[in-house]
């Protein structure tokens, strides 16, 4: 299930802020980039229990969310293991995948009924090439997507069960607060009693 909502330009840009930020920050899209770049966005709207990304297909459009949560999952020796929970408004796209036009082992579905921003791969790579930032796009995604990979492995062979659910304490509390415990103890590779 998927709406796609058209809605007036001058509410698309107020949801539009914090990619407006984004852009601003770590692209040189200058005001006519970034008027063009909002008027690609579609807002899209998925409720709870929506697949958004399914392993094994192509990630043809960057989404942004916008209002929601988001788990991301692997499939594992027939179980689901959670790697990542998207809360807050941030880009949820298999960056990999996407600069890439590979196939995903991802998976994403709504925890919640769910609010993102999208924009068409193609379009968007366009875009970057007219504006002549695609290149640093690309190379800035590979990089903070090793970093988390990285950091990411490093975490879940050196620290405990414990040790990370105390890191979530201090810098993903809005995880605890708002995702069902047994998806936090499958990211902590744990039990939910255990949890308890």
């Amino acid at each position: 299930y998927q709406t796609i909502v058209f809605v007036h330009s001058q509410t698309l840009k107020g949801m539009l802020q914090e990619v407006a930020n984004f852009f601003k920050t770590e692209y040189p899209l200058n005001e006519h980039g970034l008027e063009e770049l909002f008027s690609l966005f579609k807002v899209e709207k998925y409720r709870k229990g929506d697949i958004i990304l399914e392993a094994g297909t192509t990630e043809r459009k960057l989404r942004f969310l916008n209002v929601g949560m988001v788990r991301e999952y692997y499939h594992s020796q027939g179980k689901e293991v959670n790697i990542n929970f998207y809360t807050k408004p941030q880009f949820i796209s298999d960056l990999l995948n996407f600069s890439q036009n590979s196939t995903t082992k991802k998976n994403q579905e709504c925890l919640s009924g769910v609010e993102m921003l999208s924009i068409e791969r193609y379009a968007f790579f366009d875009l970057l090439e007219k504006y002549e930032c695609g290149k640093s796009f690309v190379e800035s995604s590979f990089q903070k997507i090793l970093k988390q990979k990285e950091l990411l492995e490093f975490n879940r062979i050196t620290k405990t069960p414990d040790e990370l659910y105390k890191e979530l304490l201090i810098y993903k509390p809005d995880w605890l607060q708002s995702i069902p415990q047994y998806h936090i103890a499958s990211n902590l590779n744990i039990t939910p009693e255990t949890l308890s």
